[in-house]
C-alpha cells in the first residue's frame, strides 16, 4: 500500500496492480488537492475497504488473482459502499467490458493509456455529479436554513441579503459540511465552462459572502491552495474567525 492521506482534500482509493502506473494517478491527483492511497493486489484493497470508506475508487480491471469485476460487483453489493463513486482505468476497451461495468455501477470507464489532466478531470466530475444538492428545504446546522425552492437563507432567523452567486456558493458548502470544495469545482458549478473567469473570482465572492454572514463567517473555512469548506454542525458553535481569507 502506498499512502498519502493527510490534508483536507477528498481521498481517493487507487487499485491497479502497475506501480508506474498507481504513482502517476497518484502524483495527478495529489497535484489537484485529493489525498491517495494505492494498492497493487486486490486484498490490500478490499481488506482497507473493511474499516476505510474513500471518497472515490479507480479501480483497474486486469489484477492479479482477481477480476476487476469482481471487485467492482464486490462493492457496489455492500450497503456502505454501494454509493461510492467508482472509476474504471484499463487497457480493455472492448464496448462489451465498457457496458459490463457501468451495468456493475461504475460512474466512468477510462481507457489506458490515459492523460492525467484529463483523469483529474474526470474524477472532479464524478465527485461533483455524487454530490447533489437538496431538493427543497434544508436546515442545516449551525442556525443556517436553506430554502433552495425560494432561494431563501436566514442565519438565527435573520435572512440573508445575498446575490445569486454568493447564495449558489453558500448552498454548495452547506451541501457537504467539512467537504474542502476547489476553487475549480465551486466555478464548475457555477458557470459550467461556458465563462472565461479565473478562480481568485471564487476568493471575491467568499469575502462579500462572509462579510454579510457576521459573526457565522466563522463557519466558512479557506483550505490554503485548494478552497473551501463549511464546518460540520458541532464545530461551528463558538467557532473563531480563522486568521486569513484565501
Amino acid at each position: 500500500m502506498t499512502t498519502s492521506a493527510t490534508g483536507a482534500g477528498p481521498l481517493v482509493a487507487i487499485l491497479d496492480d502497475e506501480e508506474d502506473i498507481r504513482e502517476l494517478v497518484a502524483v495527478a491527483l495529489r497535484s489537484h488537492g485529493f489525498r491517495t492511497v494505492a494498492f497493487g493486489r486486490p486484498q490490500e484493497f478490499l481488506s482497507f475497504m473493511e474499516t476505510h470508506r474513500p471518497d472515490l475508487i479507480i479501480l483497474d480491471l486486469m489484477l492479479p488473482g482477481a477480476d476487476g469485476f469482481e471487485v467492482c460487483r464486490s462493492i457496489k453489493s455492500r450497503p456502505d459502499q454501494a454509493r461510492i463513486p467508482l472509476i474504471m482505468l484499463t487497457a480493455r476497451v472492448e464496448e462489451s467490458d465498457r457496458v459490463c461495468g457501468l451495468e456493475l455501477g461504475a460512474d466512468d470507464y477510462v481507457p489506458k493509456p490515459f492523460s492525467p489532466r484529463e483523469l483529474a478531470a474526470r474524477v472532479k466530475a464524478v465527485l461533483r455529479r455524487s454530490l447533489p444538492l437538496p431538493e427543497g428545504p434544508a436546515a442545516t446546522a449551525g442556525r443556517l436554513d436553506i430554502d433552495l425552492r425560494r432561494h431563501e437563507m436566514r442565519i438565527g432567523g435573520m435572512p440573508l441579503e445575498l446575490t445569486m452567486t454568493e447564495f449558489k456558493i453558500l448552498a454548495l458548502l452547506a451541501s457537504r459540511p467539512g467537504w474542502v470544495f476547489s476553487r475549480e469545482a465551486i466555478l464548475d458549478h457555477l458557470w459550467g465552462s461556458s465563462k472565461a473567469v479565473i478562480p481568485r473570482t471564487v476568493d471575491v465572492h467568499i469575502r462579500n459572502l462572509r462579510a454579510k454572514m457576521g459573526v457565522a463567517s466563522a463557519w466558512i473555512r479557506p483550505v490554503r491552495g485548494i478552497g473551501y469548506r463549511i464546518l460540520h454542525y458541532e464545530a461551528r458553535r463558538g467557532a473563531k474567525p480563522p486568521g486569513g481569507t484565501s
